[in-house]
């Protein structure tokens, strides 16, 4: 009778406890938690922008009076969705630039730049996006029609991966580039002893050097507008691959002013004055910057025949690429920053890079535990180097470059060497991580396309039929992980984004489309119908 008595008088007691006052209460709903288990729930409490508990709708109101209910309308809920590897600010001065993406011939960008031209009358024309492998003729262009029709105004063409540079006689000389010098780490390309106006990697910097330098307001301009353009496709934070010290600063200031809401992983460009800057002090980490990232090149990329090889190129004789970093260099920055807290993140591509990398990591990584050092692309890599990578040497790969060079990157690489390239399955079974991105703006910015790729190694109209290496491609919970949690860990941050549970910030994405769900070939048409971070409706 007395334990009877008892019981009665906790749940009397239970029942009368007052409840806890929240900001936002999110109900009916499919929330993918991503944690450990991979849980769901149906309910989540918010509160100062942090979860504070989930559940079921009924569970949740017992606990909790709200200021404010979202009914989810039965729509399901993610972590909001991180890019692993983006270019922020490059890309809001893309949408300022001509877009040359997608050209299908050398005609079309011409055209393009003349249209630009006509509604800009520009001092300087800059743009970026096209690739010569998806012309009828694959060859480089040269630039003798952008000299006649342009002979005073400088023209400057980033090619899609940002790894070649199409510039007229005007842009050469602004930049004191011509035929006599002595090219360190890159190439400038000739014919009949003159120069076409391609430049690949190495020179490309003395070009960059003479573009009109933006004011703060319209480099403000730019990360606004990316910014905007990241929310409506469900991205609440961001690694930027290599920023200088005043984009750093104008980013810090935005979300100090609350003019920004996404969140920034930045990694410093590397260059002296950065280095000097940040190293000789701790990493910053604040509410919605961190910088803990050192930025690094190691070699070129494979469509510009720029990613160094350890074999030639099979559609090119005795051509093998080239390192864009001197090797003694690279050792020395790589001592330098294993004696910081700072992360290394090494663009590689070619087998050759790749190698390089993966030793000099192991080799200043030994004796050091969660350094989460990251090679970012990971793209072609002999057999047996798989087993380098680690959860403290991550590779960070971008599913859809995959599907972009497949339709070339046999004739590159041949058969044999193809067999190990852009093999995230491979990389992923090694690491226990991956991390995912895009390269925006190289790549579309969506993340959905990210997924896609990821699992079904496919483009958008489904080709090619059975998916391209399909060994490579990863599950859905694998795909969706790279993109929240393990991107998070990628970026120092799994504390803090990354999933959906008690204690992290209530960053998440509402889609009208279940991605665990849904057939593969409508997970396309997936529509963000909200982007929330820290509990408020950014999108």
């Amino acid at each position: 009778m007395k334990k009877c008595l008892l019981i009665f008088l906790l749940i009397v007691t239970a029942c009368n406890q007052p409840k806890q006052a929240i900001d936002l209460l999110v109900h009916n709903a499919k929330i993918y938690q991503v944690n450990r288990k991979f849980s769901t729930a149906e309910a989540m409490a918010i509160s100062n922008g942090e979860i504070l508990a989930l559940g079921s709708f009924q569970d949740l109101t017992k606990k909790y009076i709200y200021k404010e209910k979202l009914d989810a309308e039965n729509q399901t809920i993610f972590p909001g969705f991180i890019d692993a590897h983006g270019h922020l600010y490059n890309y809001g001065l893309q949408l300022q630039h001509v877009d040359l993406n997608n050209t299908q011939s050398f005609d079309e960008l011409v055209t393009r730049i003349v249209d630009f031209q006509e509604k800009n009358q520009s001092d300087y024309i800059i743009g970026r996006g096209w690739d010569q492998n998806l012309w009828e003729n694959q060859e480089f262009p040269v630039n003798d029609t952008l000299n006649q029709l342009f002979p005073d105004t400088p023209i400057s063409l980033s090619r899609v991966d940002g790894h070649a540079l199409l510039c007229n006689q005007a842009a050469l000389d602004l930049a004191g580039i011509d035929i006599s010098m002595n090219v360190k780490d890159g190439v400038l390309l000739e014919e009949n002893g003159e120069l076409t106006g391609i430049i690949i990697d190495g020179p490309m910097p003395l070009v960059f050097d003479t573009y009109p330098e933006l004011s703060d307001e319209e480099a403000k301009k730019a990360l606004l507008s990316a910014e905007k353009e990241c929310l409506a496709y469900g991205l609440t934070c961001v690694a930027d691959a290599g920023l200088p010290k005043r984009i750093i600063d104008l980013i810090d200031s935005l979300q100090t002013n609350e003019y920004m809401q996404l969140r920034m992983y930045a990694m410093i460009s590397n260059t002296e004055a950065n280095l000097e800057h940040y190293l000789n002090q701790p990493p910053i980490k604040k509410e919605k910057l961190v910088v803990k990232g050192v930025k690094v090149y190691a070699d070129g990329a494979l469509g510009s025949r720029g990613a160094a090889l350890k074999s030639p190129y099979s559609d090119k004789v005795k051509h093998f690429g080239n390192m864009v970093i001197n090797l003694d260099d690279f050792h020395a920055l790589a001592e330098r920053v294993s004696k910081t807290e700072f992360q290394m993140n090494t663009h590689a591509i070619g087998d050759s890079a790749n190698a390089v990398v993966l030793k000099t990591y192991a080799k200043f990584l030994q004796n050091q535990s969660d350094r989460r050092w990251r090679v970012e692309h990971a793209q072609v890599m002999d057999a047996d180097e798989f087993t380098f990578f680690s959860k403290n040497i991550i590779p960070s790969v971008q599913p859809t470059h995959a599907i972009s060079d497949m339709h070339w990157a046999e004739n590159r690489l041949g058969e044999e060497r193809i067999q190990h390239a852009y093999a995230y399955k491979n990389l992923l079974d090694n690491a226990g991580i991956l991390a995912l991105g895009t390269d925006f703006p190289i790549e579309g910015i969506d993340p959905l396309m990210t997924f896609f790729t990821a699992i079904a190694r496919q483009d958008e109209n489904f080709y090619p039929a059975g998916g391209f290496q399909k060994q490579n491609a990863i599950s859905r919970e694998e795909a969706l992980r790279g993109m929240t949690i393990w991107a998070a860990y990628a970026n120092f941050q799994e504390d803090l984004i990354g999933s959906l549970e008690v204690g992290k910030k209530a960053d998440f994405v509402i889609l009208n489309q279940d991605l665990m769900q849904v057939p593969e070939e409508k997970i396309l048409s997936t529509q963000v119908i909200s982007t929330y971070i820290d509990g408020q409706k950014v999108n």
